[in-house]
């Protein structure tokens, strides 16, 4: 008897120690044929990944400057993806897309590659839920633009889109973050600009044809365009979740934020 006792109390301290599972974080490699290129993306799987059948996707979209490893130091994102049983995928965007099909440069085609080439190699290569109700899509700054851009103009691809400190019109800022070199100068091609401003798009939506979480914090320069943003859904009678609190474009309101868009798609999920 004191020997099984032995191996109970030897037993029940291995699995003490063991470590839990938990979510895994990959780097992976598309092609993108529009662009002829490599493309690399970071992806998150839950825990439960490997005996689960299909899961919801949120795509991740970074702000100018950075890169798919950008979001890769958000620690919350594991936690998220273990939590809601979701995948999280962070696609590089470039240095300055601002996630368009540039007409003015060619060789910047990242609208087709992270709405048509990347979801669809997502789709192809992972147990995925293969609709627009188990996808969303949400990122930063340029990012914000991006998701909102991206959703708006493929609502058959997203059913729910976010936005953290989005540069959701870009009009007041032509010199700034290399827009001019992906629409050409404002003074020059008017139309590009007013025609891909997230704020002028708002004709593509109909009261419940996505669902919209959009957050800006009071000390961001994007602050007064977000409130225009807000205050034209309204008038549209476009629902969506606004948020606003004290913070500035930085990584510290970033990682509060994304709680809450994650938890908005995971609730989205959840009633589709």
């Amino acid at each position: 008897m004191k020997y099984f006792y032995r191996f109970f109390i030897l037993s029940s301290i291995i699995l003490l120690f063991q470590p839990a599972l938990a979510a895994r974080v990959d780097t992976v490699e598309t092609f993108s044929t529009a662009m002829n290129k490599k493309i690399k993306a970071v992806m998150i799987f839950p825990e439960d990944y490997s005996t689960g059948k299909e899961f919801p996707v949120v795509y991740l979209l970074h702000g100018h400057g950075n890169n798919y490893r950008a979001w890769s130091k958000v620690p919350f994102l594991t936690e998220a993806a273990d939590k809601y049983h979701m995948i999280l995928v962070c696609p590089d965007g470039g240095y300055s897309s601002w996630y368009f099909d540039s007409p003015e440069d060619s060789k910047w085609k990242y609208e087709t590659y992270v709405s048509d080439e990347l979801v669809k190699w997502v789709d192809k290569n992972y147990k995925t839920r293969k609709s627009r109700e188990g996808r969303a899509i949400t990122g930063l700054s340029m990012g914000g633009h991006g998701a909102l851009y991206l959703a708006f103009r493929h609502q058959d691809v997203f059913g729910a889109a976010g936005s953290m400190s989005g540069g959701v019109d870009f009009r007041p800022f032509p010199n700034n973050w290399d827009i001019a070199a992906r629409l050409g100068k404002y003074s020059e091609y008017p139309e590009r600009w007013e025609q891909n401003t997230v704020i002028n798009m708002l004709h593509l939506l109909t009261p419940g044809s996505l669902s919209l979480i959009i957050d800006c914090g009071t000390e961001d320069f994007f602050y007064k365009v977000n409130e225009n943003l807000h205050s034209k859904l309204i008038d549209r009678n476009i629902p969506h979740d606004y948020i606003t609190r004290q913070g500035a474009h930085n990584w510290n309101y970033w990682n509060n934020s994304v709680k809450y868009q994650l938890l908005f798609m995971n609730e989205f999920f959840s009633r589709k």
